[in-house]
């Protein structure tokens, strides 16, 4: 939905694999681990996003539901 938080999720899950990356080449367990960290956290904002935008698709669906409904019934009215 919101541009600006898809990009913070993939700026975090390229950091994220950067310090990984980093943590693996310096034997640095922790490192590692707060890459993966990293990572996940941009892996459920991203699902967070994606559920955002199911929801804002499903409301204009009914949105639009509800207009044709009241569309029909004014027609109806006016027989």
């Amino acid at each position: 939905m919101s541009i600006e938080d898809r990009t913070k999720a993939a700026a975090q899950n390229v950091e994220g694999k950067g310090q990984e990356a980093i943590g693996k080449v310096t034997g640095s367990s922790q490192d590692e681990a707060a890459g993966k960290a990293k990572q996940a956290g941009a892996e459920i904002r991203d699902g967070i996003e994606d559920a955002k935008d199911k929801i804002a698709d499903k409301a204009n669906e009914l949105g639009d539901k509800v207009r044709d409904g009241i569309d029909n019934a004014k027609r109806e009215l006016n027989k």
